[in-house]
């Protein structure tokens, strides 16, 4: 399924057109683990219980495809009449199929993986589409994992009221994703978690992961986090940070101790953007296509 990027502001009238997807599938492909959940696209919830898988080590294009494959299963199985197992896969319970948007921690063009900060380097060149996307049997589209989480949070959460301004999100896990949104559109597949700062990538010494490899306490790692934004305020100019991933949970010991000169608020959805948001995309570019075709 080919990609597109409607402005935010879009979305709603997308998603109130006849015919219009009520529900799709997220699923959020992170360092350490993949999310998976059925996403209520009115209201930007999570149907259900959300299911949990670590993310495979070595993430390779046949080890990451049958764990993405097998936590679709587990959540298709809640809803009525699904079933799944281990030598049959998954059925679809829901009729027609729901469309799925999957969160990637790294950048595809054109079904192809180009970069992949976080997994195995085998992903490099590989053609996503036909092994995730197939493995799913459904509608499916192909994001970055910050930009997922971004599109979630303009829609439904923290940065609402900013659909006129500049938002640079912020992903703190394992690296530092970053979701770019200028007048409520997406600049996708941005990585600037990836600046140099002091001769590395910055995420090396700010992510949430390196709070804890260095045994940094909320301070310290506040003022490497401090630097990082400074960088990107000199760079980009943004109207308003959203910061998230896990650690936006503890925003409270945290977000009160950055040194910023733009304002800064937590993610409202936590760790869950990224599912709502891969899941609102891929039924706004089915929806779209499916538009297209009746103009035909």
């Amino acid at each position: 399924m080919s990609n597109s990027w409607p402005a935010v502001t879009d979305r709603g009238e997308l998603r109130g057109s006849a015919g219009a997807h009520s529900c799709a599938l997220g699923i959020d492909i992170g360092g350490s683990s993949i999310k998976a959940g059925l996403v209520d696209l009115e209201r930007g919830r999570i149907m259900g219980e959300r299911v949990v898988v670590p993310t495979p080590h070595p993430a390779t294009p046949e080890t990451l495809t049958n764990a993405v494959r097998g936590a679709a299963a587990q959540v298709l199985a809640q809803q009525p009449g699904g079933t799944s197992s281990p030598e049959s896969g998954y059925e679809a319970p829901l009729t027609p199929p729901v469309p799925a948007g999957v969160a990637f921690p790294g950048v595809v063009k054109n079904g192809v993986v180009t970069f992949a900060f976080n997994l195995d380097d085998s992903w490099l060149g590989a053609n996503i589409e036909q092994t995730i996307g197939a493995a799913l049997g459904r509608p499916c589209v192909f994001l970055n994992d910050a930009d997922a989480a971004g599109i979630a949070e303009m829609t439904f959460g923290a940065g609402r009221d900013w659909h006129d301004r500049t938002v640079l999100m912020l992903t703190l896990g394992t690296g530092i994703g970053s979701a770019l949104f200028t007048r409520g559109r997406l600049v996708p597949f941005t990585e600037l978690g990836h600046v140099e700062i002091g001769g590395e990538d910055a995420e090396l010494s700010a992510s949430a992961s390196a709070k804890v490899r260095f045994g940094m306490d909320y301070p310290t790692w506040a003022a490497k986090l401090s630097r990082y934004c400074w960088e990107m305020e000199k760079l980009i100019n943004p109207d308003a940070f959203i910061f998230g991933g896990g650690i936006s949970q503890d925003h409270a010991d945290w977000l009160h101790l950055l040194d910023l000169q733009t304002p800064a608020v937590p993610a409202a959805m936590f760790n869950d953007s990224g599912i709502i948001g891969a899941a609102v995309h891929g039924a706004d570019v089915a929806e779209s296509i499916g538009r297209k075709a009746l103009q035909r």
